[in-house]
């Protein structure tokens, strides 16, 4: 009976202090882009309940071509607003940063993840399956392949609309990744983007079980990961009593002047920080795929669906690169004597493992793996700069990377032979003669990816490697440049296999593509060359983007 008088009279206090309990503020505004991609995410769900199957792939194709544009325009609103440089704050009551390089990157994911939706809609590149259109994706997912129900849903012309949606609720999550402001947002966001990502990898039309096989390693290790960053954000909470950015770097850079009295006895032990940052980087590097945290990377960029692949490879290194940025530069900088040899370590075994590993590959996509893992170990090289011309360079060259691999990745799905996407590099033997224009572009593409004058790959490079040589890691910038010189060794082999070598008889064809793949190579190819022979206006943008709010 005396209990429930006392909850009787909380209660009653409660009901009698107006005010007691603050309302969450939230600035719904400066959080727009976001809250855009996940509300239409949202109404992508209920069109697939809704709306009479033969009606979705237009509709899903359509919100989601609209809510994507929708954000990029918002991000840019905020931006012309002064919320990246001189209004830079704080929102969502401390979780969000909106600032220079949370707007600059989430502007490349936008624009990123709009050209990735066009190569998800492409539906002329494979030949049609019972008189109806098809795509890269499975036309039931929760079919076992090969089964009676997968044959009878091809032969319905199923497709897994859902794509879209899933699409955008990862998106979702990376606009939030390189923003999070406190460790739990991080990793709220962190799973929000992963886990569409493992749905994705495990819905190919073709070679499904190679495709499923993909998405379990990468979710295997994904999990992981994650739980390493999970313990990591524990342990520093144990070390600063909160989870905030500013909260953990005031502790870091002041110690015991900022420790609670009453929480002295458990905070302030320097193990538990120095194990705790050990373990998010160790989250965060495995997103970036740098070495030794790169083994998913090969497997599950070869057995994804292409679409999803290019999409990955582009909008999740720039979302986890963003996160990285913010943690060292934000919450860590008290302790760059700490991580600053360790990265360099990272740094050198990314860019030599990528590149030498890459010579040895004989299918195009894990080629393309290998080849971003170590261009990971070369945007790392910008990240230990520790200086703002540090931030903007790896800015710089997120952006420009993205638009190549979006590019490079379309293309390969226009090389097919009976069994799908040709991806076995000696089957691209003499397609510069077969096909000259493709060829022509995915070399292109290669040469920026070596980073040869006049291609956006050359400006990202030389970017991060006079901020790297500024700060005195200049040992560091010479083994880029001899990781640069192997892995030119590999683009270089698959161009001249393109152009030099006599095609095979039996050789792949390439496919004539619909106006979408069509408008998403043209970007790549467009913003790749615009980059490389006129970076200086981009540059600075991403110069004035690269103050971080603290």
């Amino acid at each position: 009976m005396s209990s429930v008088a006392s909850v009787h009279s909380l209660w009653t206090v409660a009901a009698g202090a107006p005010g007691k309990i603050p309302g969450p503020h939230i600035e719904y505004a400066q959080l727009s882009p976001t809250l855009i991609v996940l509300g239409a995410a949202v109404l992508g769900i209920l069109i697939e309940a809704c709306v009479p199957r033969r009606h979705r792939y237009y509709s899903q194709l359509l919100l989601s071509l609209v809510a994507l544009a929708a954000a990029f325009a918002a991000v840019i609103g905020l931006a012309a607003g002064g919320f990246g440089t001189s209004k830079a704050h704080i929102a969502a009551m401390g979780a969000i940063a909106v600032d220079g390089p949370a707007l600059f990157l989430q502007g490349t994911i936008l624009l990123v993840s709009l050209i990735a939706v066009f190569t998800f809609a492409e539906r002329r590149l494979d030949p049609a399956a019972h008189g109806n259109r098809v795509d890269s994706f499975a036309a039931q997912a929760a079919a076992v392949p090969g089964s009676a129900a997968e044959q009878a849903a091809v032969k319905a012309g199923f497709t897994t609309t859902e794509v879209f949606p899933i699409v955008l609720f990862a998106v979702g999550g990376m606009l939030v990744f390189p923003a999070a402001n406190d460790l739990l947002t991080l990793f709220v966001a962190l799973e929000v983007f992963s886990l569409p990502l493992y749905i994705l990898c495990a819905l190919a039309r073709r070679q499904r079980l190679l495709s499923q096989e993909s998405a379990v390693k990468y979710f295997l290790l994904g999990a992981f990961s994650s739980a390493f960053l999970l313990f990591g954000v524990a342990l520093l909470y144990g070390y600063a009593g909160t989870v905030t950015y500013a909260g953990i770097a005031e502790v870091v850079s002041d110690g015991a002047k900022q420790i609670d009295p009453a929480l002295a006895g458990s905070m302030g032990n320097d193990a538990l920080l120095l194990i705790g940052a050990a373990l998010v980087l160790m989250g965060l590097l495995f997103k970036v795929g740098a070495v030794p945290f790169h083994m998913w990377t090969p497997d599950v960029y070869q057995g994804a669906p292409t679409p999803v692949t290019g999409f990955m490879a582009a909008a999740t290194k720039v979302a986890a690169f963003g996160a990285l940025l913010r943690l060292l530069y934000v919450v860590l900088p008290g302790m760059r004597w700490d991580w600053r040899p360790v990265m360099w370590g990272v740094a050198i075994l990314t860019m030599l493992g990528g590149a030498i590993i890459a010579i040895t590959q004989t299918d195009i996509k894990r080629l393309l793996a290998y080849s971003s893992i170590a261009h990971a170990g070369f945007i790392l090289a910008g990240v230990i700069a520790t200086s703002e011309d540090g931030i903007s360079s790896v800015l710089f060259y997120l952006g420009a990377y993205s638009f190549v691999t979006l590019g490079a990745f379309a293309v390969i799905t226009l090389v097919r032979d009976a069994g799908g996407e040709a991806t076995q590099l000696s089957k691209w033997a003499g397609l510069g003669r077969r096909s000259p224009l493709v060829a022509a572009v995915f070399a292109i593409f290669l040469l920026a990816f070596a980073g040869i004058p006049l291609t956006s790959g050359f400006a990202g490079k030389f970017a991060v490697f006079k901020a790297a040589a500024q700060s005195g890691a200049g040992w560091l910038v010479v083994i880029g440049v001899l990781s640069s010189a192997i892995a030119a060794f590999f683009y270089i082999r698959v161009i001249v296999l393109m152009f030099f070598n006599e095609p095979k008889v039996d050789g792949p064809t390439v496919a004539v593509p619909s106006p979408l793949t069509t408008t998403a190579i043209a970007i790549g190819v467009t913003a790749t060359l615009v980059l490389g022979l006129a970076p200086q206006y981009f540059l600075e943008l991403a110069g004035q983007a690269g103050t971080f709010v603290r």
